[in-house]
């Protein structure tokens, strides 16, 4: 036991510097609780600050709901953001205490904490295509070994600030991971992470639930740096390889949780849309005039279910155009139903749908 306490005294020394958080302070603290809320740091409580705040964390919940780190890239989903607000059910702020790490002064942050309706924004993953993760979520098992040149270490629960930034980017991505007890049949699974055994691993996690590992070794490169070789292994399959390298030991071990939630979403996430994607005549009625057109067009630009837009005829009192939709009609309906500029009305079947200006 105090070997294993000495042989951590180099890692703790070095990850200590890590954990320069914030300090917590008595009282009633708002937090981001699930999926569909989250925290983000603002400068300020004035609107425009928390509209962009806002913005910043329906991304955050966007991300983590799908699993997709780009999601905010995705077509149609900056339009969304910039109307944030418009999903909100409820935010509060935070006051954060802390102490410089350089001059040891308090130092002080506001964070926002912002709840979603969780309806309205899986209304929104469907209309545009973004893809859906499940709940609940699995909780795989962290095998992770570090050697910071006094010889590799297994990660157990007692060392659980060791591999803090892992867990805490899994919680940014969705879900969890855990870590083995760490007892001494354990501590021998060393070898068999420094030798890409995933078998031997594999059975070593046996009494963990569910059968998923992510395995990998951190360690110093000769050029300066760290590096960690991972392994993503789900049912003694495995689905992703793939290796990080930074200055910063807390990023190469940030990039395994990565990669773990990367092949977790290709496996299991599904593409949830409101219909098929494609080209679509669509007539609208109540355009009188040339202020009618550029307001109907600007509405429809303005969609984040349409891609394109081409008008085909029009008549004293309609137009039509064909749209180019990302998840066909029933998601260009969706937002119509919300936006209160146009309306669907009863249309001949067979017929292309019919929309009117109000």
């Amino acid at each position: 036991m105090g070997k294993a306490i000495r042989g951590w005294t180099i890692a703790a020394l070095l990850l200590a510097s890590f954990a320069a958080g914030a300090q917590r302070v008595e009282g009633d603290r708002a937090q981001a609780e699930g999926a569909f809320s989250a925290e983000v740091q603002v400068n300020g409580q004035g609107e425009a600050e928390r509209n962009g705040a806002m913005a910043r964390a329906l991304a955050q919940v966007l991300g983590k709901m799908s699993g997709d780190r780009g999601a905010a890239g995705r077509p149609g989903v900056g339009q969304e953001l910039r109307r944030a607000k418009d999903y909100v059910s409820g935010y509060d702020y935070r006051q954060d205490e802390g102490v410089s790490p350089v001059t040891g002064a308090p130092t002080f942050q506001t964070t926002l904490v912002v709840s979603f309706d969780q309806a309205k924004v899986e209304a929104l993953a469907s209309t545009l295509g973004l893809p859906i993760w499940p709940q609940p979520r699995p909780k795989p098992v962290l095998w992770m070994a570090i050697d910071d040149g006094s010889g590799p270490r297994l990660v157990g629960l007692a060392q659980a600030n060791a591999a803090r930034s892992a867990l805490n980017r899994a919680v940014d991505r969705g879900y969890r991971l855990g870590l083995p007890s760490g007892s001494a049949a354990e501590q021998a699974t060393v070898g068999a992470i420094w030798r890409g055994d995933v078998a031997a691993v594999a059975r070593a996690s046996s009494r963990y639930s569910p059968p998923m590992q992510l395995i990998g070794k951190v360690y110093r490169v000769k050029t300066g740096g760290w590096k960690g070789d991972w392994t993503f292994v789900d049912g003694g399959k495995t689905l992703n390889s793939w290796s990080t390298t930074d200055a910063d030991a807390r990023r190469v071990m940030a990039g395994g949780a990565d990669g773990a939630a990367d092949a977790l979403m290709k496996r299991y996430a599904k593409r949830s849309v409101a219909g098929p994607p494609g080209t679509y005549r669509v007539v609208f009625s109540g355009v009188h005039s040339a202020e009618g057109y550029i307001r109907l067009s600007g509405y429809l630009q303005g969609l984040p279910v349409v891609r394109k837009m081409t008008p085909v005829r029009a008549t004293p009192d309609s137009v039509e155009f064909d749209l180019e939709l990302l998840s066909g009609l029933p998601g260009l309906k969706r937002m119509a139903d919300t936006g209160g500029t146009i309306e669907a009305l009863e249309g001949l079947e067979g017929q292309p749908p019919v929309y009117r200006l109000r």
